[in-house]
C-alpha cells in the first residue's frame, strides 16, 4: 500500500447491523478492496488505533472493522460520534439491516440460536437487538437493506458505495497440470483427466521428457482422441468463463490431470494456456508434478 501523504485522510468504516444480515461478507469485501480488517474490535481500542494509523509512518490508509458485540453498541455509538468529528479521518458507518421475517429464515436454516435470545425464541431476540441498534442505525448515512440480496449482490452494493475502479478485484486464471497419483489439486475450480489419451510414457523416446517438450506435446496433441476432446472442452469454456468473471470470482483454477503429471496433462495445459493468453486473459500456468518422477529417482 502507498504511504499516507500528509492531509490524505484515513478511510474507516465501521461495520455493524442485525446478526444474520450479512457482516462477514460485508468485511471480506473490504478486505478484497484492499482494506486493512479486523472483525469485532472492541470500540474502546477504535480510537487508539486509529491513533496508530494516522500516525506519520503509518502505510495503512483503509480500515475497515466489524462491531457485533451486543455489549460495544453504546461504546460505539460514542466513538462514532468521535470518528465523525476527527479531521484527520474519513469515517463512515455501515449499517446492514434485514427485515424480522428474513432473518427467522435465515436462523431456521441455519439451525443457530440468535444471540440475544433468551429463552431460545429467535423472535425475541431479534427485537431485543433491534432496539439496541436502532441509535446507530439512525446515526449511520451508510445503510443496507440485505433482505434480497445475494451475497455476490451484497459485494456489488458495497463496492459501489465504498469502493473504486482500482479497488475491484481483476479476475485472473490459473491453469495447472497435475497427476493423479500425486492427489487431486485442493484448491482447483474445474477439473479435467485426461488419462484417455495417448500416453508418451510407453515411447521410450519421450517417457523423460514431458509435455512442455514439443515432441511430447506433439504425440499428445495429433490424436483425433486429443483433438475432439480440446474442442469439446473449449466449446464449454467459451462461455462460462466470462460467466464466472461477471459472478465476481477473482482467480478461476483449471486444472488438468493425468497419471504422473508429466505428459499428457502438461500438454493439455500448455495447448490451454497459450489460446487464453491469445484472448488476453490474464493467466498464469503451473505444472505441479512435471518434475516429480525425476525428484524420486535422484533421491533413490
Amino acid at each position: 500500500m502507498a504511504e499516507n501523504i500528509e492531509n490524505q485522510k484515513l478511510q474507516i468504516v465501521v461495520i455493524t447491523g442485525m446478526s444474520g444480515s450479512g457482516m462477514t461478507v460485508a468485511i471480506q469485501s473490504f478486505e478484497d478492496m484492499g482494506y486493512f480488517t479486523i472483525d469485532n474490535m472492541p470500540p474502546a481500542l477504535i480510537t487508539r488505533f486509529t491513533d496508530l494509523l494516522t500516525a506519520d509512518n503509518s502505510t495503512i490508509s483503509k480500515f475497515a472493522l466489524v462491531v457485533r458485540t451486543r455489549e460495544f453498541f453504546e461504546q460505539l455509538q460514542q466513538v462514532a460520534v468521535d470518528l465523525s468529528d476527527n479531521k484527520n479521518v474519513d469515517f463512515k458507518l455501515l449499517f446492514l439491516d434485514t427485515t424480522d421475517e428474513e432473518l427467522v429464515a435465515r436462523y431456521k436454516e441455519t439451525r443457530r440460536s440468535h444471540p440475544l435470545s433468551v429463552d431460545g425464541r429467535t423472535m425475541d431476540g431479534i427485537m431485543r437487538e433491534r432496539t439496541l441498534l436502532e441509535p446507530l442505525k439512525n446515526f449511520s448515512q451508510n445503510v443496507i437493506d440485505t433482505s434480497e440480496l445475494t451475497p455476490r449482490q451484497l459485494r456489488a452494493a458495497i463496492q459501489e458505495q465504498f469502493g473504486s475502479p482500482d479497488d475491484t478485484p481483476k479476475f485472473r486464471i490459473e491453469v495447472l497440470s497435475f497427476g493423479y497419483k500425486y492427489g487431486l489439486p485442493l484448491d482447483a475450480d474445474l477439473v479435467f483427466d485426461v488419462r484417455f489419451t495417448p500416453n508418451p510414457h510407453y515411447v521410450p523416446e519421450l517417457r523423460e521428457k514431458n509435455g512442455t517438450d514439443p515432441e511430447v506435446y506433439d504425440y499428445v496433441m495429433t490424436s483425433d482422441v486429443s483433438e475432439n476432446f480440446y474442442k469439446n472442452l473449449r466449446a464449454m469454456l467459451d462461455p462460462i468463463i466470462p460467466a464466472y468473471q461477471k459472478e465476481g470470482k477473482s482467480i478461476l483454477t483449471i486444472a488438468f490431470g493425468c497419471t504422473g503429471g508429466q505428459h499428457r496433462s502438461v500438454a493439455f495445459a500448455e495447448r490451454l494456456s497459450k489460446d487464453l493468453v491469445a484472448e488476453n486473459w490474464p493467466l498464469a500456468t503451473s505444472h505441479r508434478d512435471k518434475d516429480k518422477r525425476k525428484e524420486t529417482v535422484n533421491r533413490s
